[in-house]
């Protein structure tokens, strides 16, 4: 009872310290973008100030997906808390103090670039970032204050790994690279990463739910069918987005053939 109390109190501590921090991260960075691309990038102060908010934001969008793709993939496939048998408890209970910081951070995220599609919109994004944004915070919340389930979490947040091939892509349509080699290659690795970390990746995800359903059926029914409806809604908002990745990708290689 004495450990239990503790972990409740370390949480009480951890949890809202974890969203303000990544909230605050995402303040440092924005500001940050926009000060190293003033210096070193020319073109920058020829940007208008909606393509200055846009470059910025997406600075921290990118920070933010390669800190928690590193972590999430460190979490699920290098460590030890989510490898069968590792553990006396089951694995849809398993959490770990990095984990809760992950997805604290994450949600600060989140919140931060929500709060700036809302200030903005539709500039930032349209209705599909809402929906994206509103289901990944609570699939994010109910994970993180249940402590259940967070390797499925863990999973989807590695999706975020494509991002800044996607945010690499808008800088380089707005700078007039988009007849560069650097633009097609990156294409071609926005294609291969879309299709491994959020098509494959989720196909993955439903073999180990169902691998390991004894385990995920104990989980409490809000998160239980959170589990089996949220994901869906995800993945085929990612085949659209992946579809639409496929047709740029042709029409980019087809203009890169004509040219030479």
């Amino acid at each position: 009872m004495g450990n239990i109390g503790q972990n409740h109190q370390i949480e009480q501590v951890l949890w809202p310290a974890s969203v303000l921090s990544g909230i605050i991260i995402c303040k440092i960075v924005y500001e940050a973008t926009g000060l190293i691309s003033s210096q070193y990038f020319k073109g920058y102060a020829k940007l208008s100030n909606a393509q200055k908010v846009e470059w910025n934001n997406r600075g921290f969008s990118t920070f933010h997906a390669v800190i928690v793709a590193v972590l999430s993939f460190h979490l699920v496939v290098q460590s030890d808390l989510f490898k069968d048998d590792s553990q006396g408890e089951m694995m849809v209970n398993r959490k770990s103090t990095l984990s809760d910081s992950v997805f604290g951070m994450s949600l600060g995220y989140f919140l931060s670039d929500l709060g700036m599609i809302l200030w903005y919109f539709p500039a930032l994004g349209g209705k599909e970032y809402l929906i994206h944004h509103g289901l990944s915070m609570y699939s994010i919340f109910l994970s993180l204050v249940s402590g259940k389930g967070q390797i499925y979490i863990l999973m989807v947040l590695f999706t975020e790994s494509t991002t800044p091939f996607v945010n690499l892509r808008w800088y380089l349509d707005l700078v007039g690279q988009k007849n560069s080699k650097f633009y097609t290659f990156n294409g071609i690795a926005l294609f291969f990463g879309w299709l491994v970390a959020r098509i494959l990746l989720f196909i993955y995800f439903y073999m180990h739910i169902y691998a390991h359903f004894d385990q995920v059926r104990t989980v409490f029914p809000l998160g239980f069918y959170s589990l089996l409806v949220v994901p869906p809604m995800l993945a085929m908002m990612n085949v659209v987005w992946f579809w639409k990745i496929c047709k740029g990708l042709k029409k980019t290689l087809m203009k890169a053939r004509h040219r030479k």
